[in-house]
């Protein structure tokens, strides 16, 4: 027959109870230590007098180990509360429904004149004096006069001169030919080109700009533009196809000839390589 306590519990059902209660505190106290509960909801008394109940009823390794846990997770528990009562007390912080019974209980004339022995506004008043005319004058008196601050550097005259062709080619303001001369080149090189490769009279487009670098095509399509502007050639566009041909003209035009709609054409780096290669769209 099993011993009974003065509750009329069997030792096994007690300590069944005690590993249930103790267990619901660990769980608690974990809360509290990952700050999802308020440390202070624990009552600390009561935790170590439920410790001090079941502690005589353990005799096994597993259950010292449970009292043991629960003993660690109160020690932490406290050093919490410890820390949040410092962290308030250094910070001067007061709760908000201490403040806010405060407040209620006195009157108007009492909040006024603690607000008024509190208030300490800033003031501040600028006027001109006699001493700071004095310093005014002063300054301005010891200002190195404008004619010497603004002082124009010295420039050094060069005398006029001539720049020769070559010069002007070497810094890329003029080519090695006239432009007039380098559009008719362009012209009859375009009209070659179209009787040897082209068809009906006119050439792909990129089959006449494009050139062995991609510097070079880009420049045979700046001349292109002028071919066209000045009236040596004109241009063909399909919109279907997504093609352009140049047609040259046998006679360049007297007048300035415009197309009808502007033609905005993109040459990339990577569409010229594209034809470079054969990829023709």
């Amino acid at each position: 027959m099993q011993a009974q306590n003065p509750k009329g519990q069997t030792r096994k059902e007690t300590k069944k109870l005690g590993k249930d209660r103790l267990e619901r505190v660990i769980d608690m106290m974990k809360g509290i230590e990952g700050h999802t509960v308020d440390p202070f909801l624990l009552n600390v008394d009561e935790i170590i007098r439920i410790i001090q109940e079941y502690f005589p009823t353990w005799d096994q390794p597993e259950e010292l180990t449970l009292d043991a846990e629960a003993i660690h997770h109160l020690a932490s528990v406290i050093k919490l509360q410890s820390e949040w009562v410092k962290q308030r007390s250094t910070s001067l912080y007061t709760d908000p429904f201490l403040l806010e019974e405060k407040i209620t209980q006195k009157n108007k004339r009492e909040i006024t004149q603690i607000f008024l022995q509190a208030w300490h506004p800033i003031v501040e008043q600028e006027q001109i004096t006699l001493r700071s005319l004095a310093d005014a004058l002063r300054y301005w008196d010891a200002l190195v006069p404008l004619r010497e601050r603004w002082e124009q550097p010295a420039v050094t005259e060069i005398p006029i001169g001539i720049a020769t062709r070559e010069e002007l080619a070497d810094q890329s303001i003029l080519r090695d030919e006239a432009f007039s001369a380098e559009l008719e080149r362009y012209w009859s090189a375009l009209q070659t080109k179209t009787q040897t490769e082209g068809k009906d009279g006119k050439l792909h487009y990129m089959d006449w700009v494009s050139a062995d670098t991609y510097e070079e095509t880009v420049h045979r399509a700046y001349i292109t533009s002028f071919l066209v502007t000045y009236g040596y050639a004109t241009l063909e566009v399909i919109p279907l196809e997504e093609e352009i041909f140049v047609m040259p003209l046998q006679e360049p035009s007297a007048k300035l000839h415009r197309q009808a709609v502007s033609v905005p054409i993109t040459l990339s780096f990577e569409s010229w390589q594209k034809w470079k290669r054969g990829e023709k769209e």
